[in-house]
């Protein structure tokens, strides 16, 4: 499986469920999300198919704990030696120190839920989490954004310098259009960080589910966030 390019220096691994994003800055490589369990190889080939190398891994981002964006992180961690970076809140759930909270579901999410839920196994818990917070930087420049509500401690990415946000599942993209994101544990704060990341500058959106918006993101998603 091939990356592939959303724009210079993001590329993107879809998955079956859910996608991997491989993020090159000068001198490193940032991995954002990890698919399901099993999913390292695939990740570790396409890093090799940039021309980079497992050791050219300086962290890997896990937007939340759900299993579908952590299952590769344990292993993948192992091979590349990177550390695993998470919200604090999410942090004792991806350990595996406390279950983490089921997602409030509204009418129309349960089918959706019960067909997904067989295909993702569960994760494999990652020892060592280097705990991240609202407004602190990755070594490339990134800056993550706390945007609760899907779970307690959901991450965004934010690439100033290239106008790139990855949402994690904070945000999707279905039917054409940004929505927001389905299986929230609170759906009142999941719009509160809706509009959060709508106040931020960029052009480009990278989802956990659904293709990237390239070209006026930050737009369609200020537009999303006003109708809520």
């Amino acid at each position: 499986m091939l990356p592939q390019t959303v724009v210079p220096g993001v590329h993107l691994l879809p998955f079956e469920i859910g996608q991997v994003y491989l993020w090159e800055w000068d001198g490193g490589l940032t991995v954002v999300d990890t698919g399901i369990a099993g999913s390292a190889d695939a990740i570790l080939k396409a890093i090799q198919a940039l021309g980079r190398q497992p050791s050219d891994v300086s962290d890997i981002i896990v937007t939340h704990f759900h299993d579908d964006h952590r299952g590769g992180a344990a292993e993948l961690a192992e091979r590349t030696g990177a550390p695993v970076l998470a919200h604090w809140a999410d942090a004792p759930v991806i350990r595996g120190e406390m279950p983490g909270l089921p997602p409030i579901l509204l009418d129309f999410e349960r089918p959706i839920f019960e067909a997904v839920t067989p295909l993702v196994p569960p994760a494999p818990f990652v020892p060592n989490v280097r705990e991240v917070d609202d407004h602190q930087t990755t070594a490339g420049g990134g800056v993550f954004v706390s945007v609760p509500g899907h779970t307690p401690g959901s991450l965004a990415l934010h690439l100033p310098a290239l106008g790139v946000l990855f949402t994690g599942d904070t945000i999707a993209f279905h039917g054409e259009q940004a929505i927001l994101g389905v299986f929230n544990i609170d759906r009142a704060e999941a719009i509160r960080s809706l509009r959060k990341q709508a106040a931020l500058a960029f052009e480009t959106a990278c989802f956990g589910h659904g293709a990237p918006i390239v070209r006026g993101a930050g737009s369609q998603i200020r537009a999303l966030a006003a109708s809520m």
